[in-house]
């Protein structure tokens, strides 16, 4: 597919176009300044009125929303108020339509997480709604042709930024981003990766990922076109795979950015199976991923056969649909509801026919984070969290990885003698009849993190409460024994599960021991 149609930066013009969105306030923080929260929420449903309604006036940045994301033409002189129009044109980034412009993609600000100023470039629409954003396809809206509707590449969605905050971001020398698009993974990879490589099937998102870079002012990656691995070397591995692939479960390829043209979920299988060749030891592989719930098989066991030997994984459920409501969804994605009846009928048959034919009764959507452990038995959990959790969670995830290997290494007799901390902001519920001597639950509740909630007994609770990394495990048991007039011996014996299960899920922290004097 030709990217012909996409801006050719020049370094200084996108230097000095930069500066201008800057000075407009064209940004996350200036965005929802201009518009307000409702409107600013309604773009990401793709619903632009409250929007169009904010933006009436001439301002520099009211020019830049219009045209950037709300695909309005505005007057050449207006344009020339907030840009270097000259320098847009040049590049391509604008087209005059004789006295007005119009963009010729979308670009979106976005936030880094430590506050830099970013912006996305996607193709028009696609940064506000997925392919139903844009109606009938990119050609109606900007009269460029030779864009293939089904090659369309979209800007920011939920799926981009729950990778972003679910990645690990300690410093590494190599980084792969597998299924680019845009470009948002390697924009963020580009903060804390020496060197930073990106694929993608599609040649046009390698074009905007490289658009997105340059705007955003971060170093270059590697982009390098193919599927899956076939883009990298057989012996080149990472310390980071980060990867938001083409995950719908789908009865054939129409979109390249949701659909990625294998069988059901054997894509997200594949990926999973082959990343283990490509990682340095002690590497991550961090992935979104749809499954299927087959009939007469546990989805936890299945995933779990997926992870390649000498992994360690966590595998995190997040949501689950039937497969009704999942075809609903990504036919509505690609604006089906919205064109001939019969048309929609024909297609939302042929999705259940598919689900049918291969026993699907339901979707899953979660994250899956791989290993490359060096560990004699693989620590591998898959579990449902459906609830609300604190994004970012990059750190809880490497932290999940750093328990595992702890209680693994770790005998009873080890783990009484070590020395734990309360995690910060753990609150104790207790739950019980009014006036009641004693409560009927006690549930500890993570207000950070993944936001757990665990039911303890009362050692558990109380243990729990004292632990501040000062005294080892078994004398806080002996304490507790004596309050409670226990046999101390039979509360060692009985209490170690309970303390790996409060570790586990991390309502304690293991507290190093000091270094021993030189």
């Amino acid at each position: 597919m030709s990217t012909q149609s996409l801006p050719t930066p020049d370094a200084g013009r996108t230097s000095r176009l930069r500066d201008a969105l800057h000075a407009a306030a064209f940004t996350a923080d200036g965005l929802l300044d201009l518009l307000g929260a409702p409107a600013y929420a309604a773009l990401a449903r793709s619903e632009t009125v409250p929007a169009l309604r904010a933006t009436r006036g001439d301002s520099p940045l009211e020019t830049l929303v219009r045209l950037f994301l709300l695909q309005a033409a505005v007057p050449y002189a207006q344009a020339r108020a907030a840009l270097p129009v000259e320098d847009c044109m040049a590049d391509g980034w604008l087209v005059q339509q004789g006295e007005e412009v119009r963009a010729s993609v979308d670009v979106r600000p976005y936030s880094g997480p430590e506050g830099q100023d970013w912006w996305i470039v996607s193709d028009l629409g696609c940064a506000v709604g997925g392919a139903g954003g844009i109606g009938a396809g990119v050609t109606e809206v900007t009269g460029v042709t030779g864009v293939d509707r089904s090659q369309l590449v979209l800007g920011i969605g939920g799926a981009s930024t729950t990778l972003a905050g679910i990645t690990i971001r300690t410093p590494v020398a190599r980084a792969l981003d597998l299924g680019t698009g845009s470009g948002i993974q390697a924009l963020h990879a580009a903060q804390h990766a020496t060197q930073v490589t990106a694929t993608d099937v599609n040649p046009r998102a390698l074009g905007f990922a490289r658009l997105t870079l340059a705007l955003s002012g971060a170093p270059q990656a590697d982009l390098r076109e193919g599927s899956l691995f076939e883009p990298v070397g057989e012996d080149e591995a990472f310390d980071l795979i980060v990867s938001n692939p083409p995950f719908v479960i789908s009865p054939g390829p129409r979109l390249t950015y949701r659909d990625g043209g294998m069988g059901g979920d054997d894509l997200c299988r594949t990926l999973v199976q082959r990343a283990a060749g490509h990682l340095t030891d002690g590497g991550y592989l961090q992935l979104l991923a749809n499954w299927q719930h087959i009939e007469g098989e546990d989805w936890r066991e299945r995933l779990a056969s997926w992870v390649p030997a000498g992994c360690d994984a966590w595998i995190v459920q997040r949501e689950v649909q039937d497969v009704t409501q999942y075809a609903e969804l990504w036919l509505r994605d690609a604006g089906d509801h919205r064109g001939d009846p019969a048309e929609y009928a024909a297609r939302y048959d042929a999705w259940l026919d598919e689900f049918e034919a291969r026993k699907t009764r339901a979707v899953g959507f979660g994250w899956i984070t791989l290993r490359k452990s060096v560990a004699d038995r693989p620590s591998v959990v898959a579990e449902e969290w459906p609830h609300p959790v604190e994004q970012p969670l990059g750190a809880s995830v490497q932290a999940h990885f750093e328990r595992q290997d702890f209680l693994r290494g770790t005998d009873d007799a080890a783990l009484l003698a070590a020395r734990f901390r309360l995690a910060d902001e753990v609150l104790q519920e207790q739950v019980g009849l009014p006036g009641a001597e004693d409560p009927e639950h006690v549930v500890l509740r993570q207000n950070r993190g993944m936001r757990r909630a665990t039911q303890v007994d009362t050692v558990g609770a109380g243990f729990a409460g004292v632990c501040d990394g000062t005294l080892a495990a078994g004398r806080i048991l002996d304490a507790i024994a004596q309050l409670l007039g226990e046999d101390p011996v039979q509360l060692r014996d009985r209490t170690p599960a309970s303390i790996r299960l409060l570790v586990e899920q991390g309502f304690l922290e293991p507290v190093p021991e000091p270094a021993a004097a030189g």
